[in-house]
């Protein structure tokens, strides 16, 4: 009873996170975009959090999120980028389902981070690729926009979700049947010096 009642938390977080990333990069105000690149603050909070609960539950929201960037309009190319973020997505949660005390101590957070958002990188890096191999784009052109702009940017714009999906989810485990069904239950280096979940 208790595991159905686990899954059916996480089927409903799911779905509010997937509505939120269709909802962020459809209207979020502060959006930046130079094709190939995209900057949407926030638009990668939902399926960060969703990594936090499972993989399951991130591969969800990294599709819905796709589907939020092709309504809001986005060019093909930012779609193309937000549906290579399914390979983050599910290789983060799973490692954290087998590590889910990651964010317990610093130095391995940050290294965590760091390894996810340049895969995040690549990943974007080779979904735009396609789009710019046919020598339409003089070689200084690519570097700056595929490699730099898509590359570069995707690290820095990760880790700044990161950070964002980590004090809200540090917030979000005061709700113990939060916590009682996502994989990392724990915040424990940063924003505050103890968890919700703990002092409950």
């Amino acid at each position: 009873m208790k595991q159905m009642h686990a899954r059916i938390q996480r089927m409903v977080l799911s779905a509010l996170l997937i509505a939120i990333g269709i909802i962020i990069p459809m209207f979020s105000p502060i959006r930046i975009v130079i094709e190939p690149a995209s900057f949407t603050l926030a638009s990668h909070v939902a399926i960060i959090i969703a990594m936090f609960i499972s993989p399951f539950s991130a591969a969800a929201v990294a599709a819905g999120t796709t589907i939020g960037f092709f309504f809001g309009g986005f060019p093909i190319t930012v779609v193309a980028r937000a549906g290579s973020q399914l390979i983050f997505a599910v290789a983060g949660a799973w490692y954290l389902r087998k590590h889910p005390d990651v964010f317990t101590s610093l130095w391995h957070s940050l290294a965590f981070v760091l390894i996810i958002s340049l895969l995040h990188a690549v990943g974007e890096v080779i979904a735009v690729l396609p789009f710019y191999i046919n020598g339409s784009l003089p070689s200084n052109a690519f570097l700056y926009q595929v490699l730099i702009l898509t590359g570069v940017g995707t690290v820095i714009h990760s880790c700044v979700d990161f950070i964002l999906s980590l004090a809200v989810w540090n917030y979000l485990l005061a709700v113990r049947s939060i916590a009682d069904s996502a994989v990392v239950k724990k915040v424990k280096w940063s924003f505050r010096h103890q968890s919700a979940a703990e002092t409950i």
